[in-house]
């Protein structure tokens, strides 16, 4: 079943490896519609299971399209979206493949001894995570599994195991077995940092689109911190009786209903929040990681970095400080033979 002739891609994570910077690439290019919103999650948010092929495309076209893609210059237009949820229910993806059978995915990858430490530091921006050292946050994996200290505004609880949001070996195997490996484009943050333009190149042609030459390759977030947290999870996270005003513009293009105005007492709203927020963030320099800490990651993701480098068949030895085993499948052959 098709739904439309349009061309779909989705940039689906993992979080913190350069995707915001792989949404701009697309969101700058004139033959690309980019959504609404960068994170849409709507695959991830409903149980589309289930639904005939009738309802299936009524449901997506009422609540997906119409309201993240409304923008879109007719139906043949290129649509992406950047959801990284979507990289962790790679079950969830059965309903983009029977609409758009030539979709394809963009999964962007980094090392974990990076990646987990800015995850935490945006779990704290976004109002998700209540701890403040990451050292601590680490600790309390255990008991976050087992649904003990959750922070009530935490919308998904699974971001804060941060050993499972690390596991990209085993979740990337899982989403290319879902969804094809051929429809899959890895990106390493590696090479995303050392040349974004090489890096967008070969997006361009694993997407079939020409390079746009006007693109700028400008890194999109910096490492931030904030604050005050309590302020910071009302304004993010706000309680379910005033979060339709104070969850703020990407929330309501989400949630709302479609046609909905917003009127201008919530305009004023909307900016005393956005300024609330911007004051509240703070920059976060680079700190060492502890190395009790350090070790910690590399014993709990070694196996799975290694399983990784397999999979996509990619040199990440460097990974977590130096891994000999995490080499491509050819390095391994020919070191096996020699």
């Amino acid at each position: 079943m098709t739904h439309s002739p349009s061309r779909f891609a989705f940039i689906v994570g993992a979080p913190r490896c350069g995707t915001t910077t792989l949404a701009s690439f697309l969101q700058q290019h004139p033959d690309v519609c980019f959504s609404a919103v960068k994170e849409p999650h709507y695959f991830t948010q409903h149980d589309l299971a289930g639904l005939d092929d009738k309802t299936l495309r009524a449901h997506v076209e009422a609540e997906y399209l119409q309201r993240f893609f409304d923008h879109c210059e007719g139906d043949g237009q290129f649509r992406a979206e950047g959801s990284v949820t979507y990289l962790y229910a790679p079950e969830k993806m059965a309903p983009i493949l029977k609409l758009w059978p030539d979709a394809k995915f963009v999964i962007a990858l980094r090392d974990p001894l990076s990646m987990l430490p800015s995850l935490h530091a945006r779990l704290l921006v976004t109002g998700d995570e209540t701890v403040r050292d990451f050292r601590d946050a680490w600790a309390m994996i255990g008991e976050r599994a087992e649904g003990r200290n959750v922070p009530r505004s935490a919308v998904d609880p699974r971001w804060l195991r941060y050993d499972e949001a690390g596991a990209l070996g085993r979740h990337v195997e899982r989403f290319m077995a879902a969804v094809g490996r051929e429809r899959c484009h890895v990106v390493l943050f590696d090479d995303l940092i050392r040349d974004p333009r090489e890096t967008y190149q070969e997006l361009c042609g694993f997407l079939g689109l020409q390079p746009f030459a006007g693109t700028r390759f400008e890194a999109q977030r910096v490492n931030k911190t904030i604050r005050i947290g309590w302020l910071q999870r009302l304004l993010k996270r706000p309680p379910k009786a005033v979060r339709s005003v104070l969850a703020g513009e990407k929330y309501r293009t989400r949630e709302k209903k479609l046609g909905a105005g917003e009127g201008k007492a919530l305009a004023v709203i909307f900016s005393v929040r956005k300024r609330l927020l911007e004051w509240n963030k703070v920059p976060a320099p680079r700190q060492p990681l502890d190395p009790n800490l350090r070790n910690m990651i590399v014993e709990r993701m070694r196996d799975d970095v290694v399983m990784l480098a397999q999979n996509i068949d990619r040199d990440l030895s460097h990974w977590l400080g130096g891994i000999a085993e995490a080499k491509p499948k050819r390095a391994r052959v020919s070191i096996q033979q020699d």
